[in-house]
């Protein structure tokens, strides 16, 4: 019945999954915030040699419970609740003018672009995979590696409590969906390709480590990729693997020319392993096709 609807009413598709993108961005702002200083503060109440270094956790989160839930959203700066009319995404930075409606300080720009983002990420799936399961489970895993991207870029940490239960669900969507109308691909695909996924970042991070002396990269980009590889099997590691190295080295590069980053500082490889699963998700077989006709 709501297929039908959708095939009758198609702008309704990108309407619906767009202002539930702005809902849901909203949610990951929070997200993309707390998990980390959550991390933190678990990582603190576990390790007592930690006790006397500095603690980048705000004094607002020191309190006996913070999580995604609670407390309220609040401004960083006088601490004063954000209400619900100051809480609709986009629309209400646009009518504060980026400004907190008690103290009139500025509020960051990421926080409505990323909400934007969401919902562009949303509208772009619906049109490319139309109203089916794959569409649905397309925009739950992109969320999810928006998500990543930003907390990577701001902390460079891939948080397990998302990289972990992205990999166990494109293997539970695999095997749920095997019986030969598989959602993406196949269950043997799927665990080949969440383990060469771990596998390859491991390996070289070892050749790296072995070669240097130093680290390379984290360990949570070996568990990203393996999620990425869980959800679109092994055959499209190649192509999620060369996009991501691409676009890493010229984006890398880039910052080092224009002196945005010197050469040793790290940057976070996340972000990029992220756009191109993306990437990789809806536009492969397009990709595949292009390289065999232009290469082979």
């Amino acid at each position: 019945m709501y297929v039908e609807f959708f095939q009758l009413v198609p702008l309704a598709l990108p309407i619906v999954v767009g202002l539930f993108g702005l809902v849901i961005g909203s949610f990951l702002n929070v997200v993309i915030y707390r998990l980390p200083i959550m991390m933190e503060r678990d990582w603190r109440q576990q390790c007592e040699e930690l006790a006397s270094e500095p603690s980048t956790v705000p004094e607002q989160a020191r309190q006996s419970r913070f999580d995604l839930y609670y407390p309220r959203s609040a401004c960083p700066a006088c601490g004063a609740q954000v209400s619900a009319r100051d809480n609709i995404p986009v629309l209400s930075y646009m009518l504060l003018r980026g400004r907190c409606r008690h103290c009139g300080t500025s509020i960051s720009v990421r926080y409505p672009i990323i909400e934007a983002t969401a919902a562009l990420i949303a509208i772009v799936v619906a049109i490319v995979l139309g109203p089916t399961w794959q569409m649905l489970a397309t925009i739950g895993v992109s969320w999810t590696l928006l998500a990543l991207a930003i907390i990577d870029i701001d902390r460079f940490l891939l948080p397990d409590s998302l990289t972990l239960p992205l990999l166990w669900a494109g293997l539970v969507a695999s095997a749920l969906w095997s019986d030969g109308g598989s959602l993406f691909v196949d269950l043997h695909s799927s665990v080949l390709g969440a383990t060469f996924g771990y596998l390859f970042l491991w390996g070289v991070y070892q050749l790296f480590k072995l070669l240097t002396g130093k680290e390379g990269m984290g360990h949570g980009d070996f568990k990203l990729l393996a999620a990425l590889g869980a959800w679109l099997g092994w055959q499209q590691l190649p192509l999620v693997i060369l996009l991501s190295a691409g676009v890493g080295a010229l984006i890398g590069g880039a910052q080092l020319i224009v002196g945005r980053h010197a050469r040793h500082t790290p940057i976070p490889f996340g972000p990029y392993l992220a756009a191109a699963g993306w990437i990789a998700l809806l536009w492969s077989e397009q990709l595949n096709a292009w390289y065999l006709d232009r290469f082979f």
